[in-house]
This record gives C-alpha cells, sequence and structure tokens, in this order.
C-alpha cells in the first residue's frame, strides 16, 4: 500500500504518520475498519463533529492501547487524517477521499448506524 507521511512541522520533530495515498485506498480495507463497533463509534462522533477531535475526546470502554489500535486500524484503512498538535493526536474524517473514491458509501453506513442503534436502543456500541 502507497502512504504518504502528514507534510507538517511534524516531521522535523518524528511524530509524522503514515496515511494511504488516496488513490491506494481500498473498499475492504474501509469495509474491514467500519465493521468493528469502537471504530464506527469514532466514525459517527467525528461525523457529527465536522471537525477534528483529538484521541483524549473518545471515551471508548476498552484500554488505551486497544483505542490506540482502533485509531491505527481507521488511519492505515484511510478512514481517518490524524495530525500531532503539540502533543494532541487530532483526528479528521477523510470525508472527501472516501466521498471521492466510494460515493455515498460513507453516508450509506452512518444512516444504517443510526438506524440500527434506534432499532436496537441503547447507547452506541
Amino acid at each position: 500500500m502507497q502512504t504518504q507521511t502528514t507534510p507538517t512541522a511534524s516531521q522535523a520533530t518524528g511524530r509524522s504518520l503514515e496515511h494511504p495515498r488516496r488513490e491506494a485506498i481500498r473498499l475492504e480495507d474501509v469495509l474491514h475498519a467500519l465493521s468493528d463497533p469502537m471504530r464506527m463509534r469514532v466514525v459517527r462522533t467525528l461525523a457529527e463533529e465536522r471537525g477534528e477531535l483529538s484521541c483524549s475526546v473518545f471515551d471508548l470502554p476498552v484500554s488505551k492501547s486497544t483505542t490506540t489500535h482502533h485509531f491505527r486500524v481507521l488511519r492505515e484503512s484511510g478512514v481517518l487524517h490524524q495530525i500531532y498538535r503539540g502533543t494532541a493526536k487530532m483526528n479528521a474524517l477523510r470525508r472527501a477521499d472516501l466521498d471521492a473514491l466510494f460515493p455515498g458509501l460513507l453516508d450509506s453506513v452512518l444512516a444504517a448506524a443510526a438506524l440500527q442503534e434506534r432499532r436496537l436502543g441503547g447507547g452506541r456500541s
């Protein structure tokens, strides 16, 4: 998979992160990333907020190392973009890339997740 590093001053500090280039994002990787309830919770939150959020905003009921794993899967699949801002790792949905590559996919998955939540009741899984 072709990757690109985050083009910011963070490269000088050795804190750049690898992201797949738009043309290297694969449907099966995106679907795999979205198949996990914790990762879907992250994506839904980012879609609702429509901006960057730090990792600390997400209160996932899993260990810190598991949370880190989920963010890495989302980043490496091309679903989100991560960048360091000071000591915070900021996250943003790669909506433009996903919409260009897979028109309607993200909106359909988000709508289906919302319907499932209403159907099953309770909080987000």
